[in-house]
């Protein structure tokens, strides 16, 4: 069971890359959104009801993934390296795909907050990210969240053996995809 966390600031390409992790590899794309665009029309993920569904949601994909007989699963997150919950949050999904044995393997993207404000507005993802076709108001979500957290990690801080970190801002989807498939020989 292999899990790959790819993760890094909003609009970093996470969703795209998994994609196309996905199509050359056995490893099944559970993507962030997946769970917030199931819950959104009902309790918008901003409320308490809302981020508790995605979380158990999240949670029990998790548990039949870890216990099945797939080959692994590729999950995206933006993650707040100065929030304490968020390492928590990160360790204590890790410890379900460990806990049956698994391996984990961690994948950094960063790029340009130019190229970000671009992709943030490409129509592949508008396409599977309805939450975000305000596009004013995912902009605004986008600058005022760089602000407020700290999206990319610092050098050192994470200190797992099977980790890359990739600026992306240059490179396609594919050509990322393929690093990671043979960095992890997945």
């Amino acid at each position: 069971m292999n899990f790959v966390l790819i993760f890094g600031p909003q609009a970093v390409g996470k969703m795209t890359v998994g994609q196309e992790l996905q199509k050359i590899t056995d490893l099944k794309l559970f993507h962030n959104h997946m769970t917030i665009e199931l819950v959104n029309p009902i309790f918008n993920y901003g409320t308490e009801e809302g981020k508790r569904l995605v979380s158990l949601f999240r949670k029990e994909m998790f548990e039949a993934v870890a216990t099945s007989d797939l080959e692994g699963l590729i999950f995206t997150y933006v993650w707040a390296f100065d929030q304490r919950p968020d390492w928590e949050y990160i360790e204590s999904v890790c410890a379900i795909f460990e806990s049956h044995g698994g391996s984990v393997f961690f994948v950094e993207l960063e790029a340009d907050t130019e190229e970000r404000i671009k992709r943030n507005k490409s129509p592949h993802r508008l396409e599977h990210k309805p939450t975000k076709r305000d596009i004013a108001w995912s902009e605004e979500q986008l600058i005022n969240t760089m602000a407020q957290y700290r999206l990319n990690s610092l050098y050192g801080e994470i200190k797992r053996e099977n980790y890359i970190r990739i600026n992306n801002t240059n490179f396609s989807a594919d050509k990322v995809a393929t690093i990671i498939k043979e960095t992890f020989k997945l």
